[in-house]
């Protein structure tokens, strides 16, 4: 579960000073930092280590489940629409690149998304199909097109998408059947490497291109919008809450009790298992199943809800850090972990290659990671601009310099 997020090229940052933002992160002069942003990313991160490390949804009760639960499905969705913020970082923020900067921009982009795809299709061949970075190449690859589009094209382009691709998913899903799925899956390259492949990464798998691209897409308009204004955070801070309501409180209407519920409730998901995978699913039977809300349902009930989710967390921490300068200053170790985002979630991973995850109904494995997580950030961040990963995607990407 995902993200690995870009910012624009600022010039050269003192030591000691706040580093820049993680992943596919590229800063420039012409970008303020939104340092709240970098505090979003960190809470992403920490998300997902919830529902990779923490105990499983039914082992957990009060507060604690209801932390478990917001973090399923939910964390890796903002680490996807950060995906989407990254893309508009990297093709010029405010204002679209063109002309040479354009090409070299769309360039950059290609080469993050192929060796993201490559790094996940990797790590799914030891960790299995919840790796998200290979879906991220996909959605890098499939957004080029829109790199260039303002943000209320942007947003009416996620939201058609919202509406629709549910919707096709599972027409596509029940057309082709399991058989048809299954023959297709056999003569996959990328199915018999890691289990994951072509249709998993565009139709069937636990983050589908077709139905994660409005969050994707909707984090291209956020970054395209001002987000420092008063009165664009005012439209958000409407339009957060907006989205919850209707996603969620339309589907629960429709659907009854059981339409928010998380497979993980019953310990039926992988995640009671002490491996990494977010216990969620997606619908794939009757067509009642689209009326459905809870995590990785697919549904555009889930898409509508949880961008809601994503975008009123995002706008708190914005305005948090803004309002707070005590929180600015204490929480500059968990902003570093924000600014190195790849770095963070592939490490979780691998530290718990060594550690193992037979933690099940414990909390403290949690924490330990997540402050393991902290204390590196804030040292690397005192000494370099970018995190490990950050870097080497960095310096990857430096070849588009040769496009013409």
């Amino acid at each position: 579960m995902t993200q690995i997020k870009p910012a624009q090229e600022p010039s050269p940052a003192p030591p000691g000073s706040l580093p820049e933002p993680a992943g596919p992160v590229e800063p420039g002069p012409s970008m303020g930092r939104l340092v709240g942003v970098d505090l979003a990313r960190a809470l992403a991160v920490f998300g997902m280590y919830v529902v990779h490390i923490g105990p499983p949804l039914s082992a957990t009760s009060g507060v604690a489940g209801w932390i478990r639960y917001l973090a399923d499905g939910r964390s890796s969705i903002l680490f996807a629409t950060f995906a989407g913020f990254s893309l508009a970082l990297l093709a010029g923020r405010r204002e679209p690149k063109t002309g040479l900067a354009g090409r070299q921009a769309k360039a950059r982009i290609a080469i993050r998304a192929v060796i993201l795809l490559a790094a996940g299709t990797g790590m799914a061949m030891v960790y299995g199909d919840v790796v998200i970075l290979n879906f991220y190449g996909v959605y890098f690859l499939v957004a080029l097109p829109l790199v260039r589009l303002r943000a209320r094209t942007l947003a009416i382009t996620a939201a058609v998408l919202a509406l629709v691709g549910p919707q096709v998913a599972f027409g596509l899903r029940t057309w082709l059947g399991e058989p048809i799925l299954n023959s297709i899956n056999a003569y996959d390259p990328l199915e018999r490497l890691c289990g994951v492949g072509v249709l998993d990464l565009l139709l069937t798998g636990f983050y589908p291109t077709i139905t994660w691209m409005p969050f994707v897409i909707a984090g291209m308009a956020l970054a395209r919008l001002d987000l420092a204004a008063g009165a664009v955070r005012r439209r958000l801070a409407a339009l957060g809450p907006a989205l919850i309501v209707l996603g969620y409180g339309t589907s629960r209407l429709l659907a009854g009790e059981d339409a928010l519920r998380s497979a993980a409730e019953d310990g039926s998901g992988p995640s009671g298992n002490g491996s990494f995978d977010s216990g969620s699913f997606q619908p794939r039977g009757s067509a009642s199943s689209l009326l459905l809300a809870g995590p990785h349902s697919g549904t555009t009930f889930d898409i509508i809800g949880s961008l809601g989710v994503a975008i009123t967390v995002i706008l708190c921490a914005l305005v948090a850090i803004d309002r707070l300068s005590w929180l600015h200053r204490l929480a500059k170790p968990v902003i570093a972990v924000g600014t190195m985002s790849l770095t963070a979630y592939v490490g979780h991973f691998v530290v718990s290659s060594f550690t193992g995850l037979a933690f099940k109904d414990s909390w403290v494995p949690l924490l330990m990671y997540i402050g393991g997580a902290i204390l590196f950030a804030g040292i690397w961040s005192r000494f370099f601009r970018r995190g490990p990963l950050e870097y080497l995607l960095h310096a990857a990407t430096k070849l588009a310099k040769f496009v013409r």
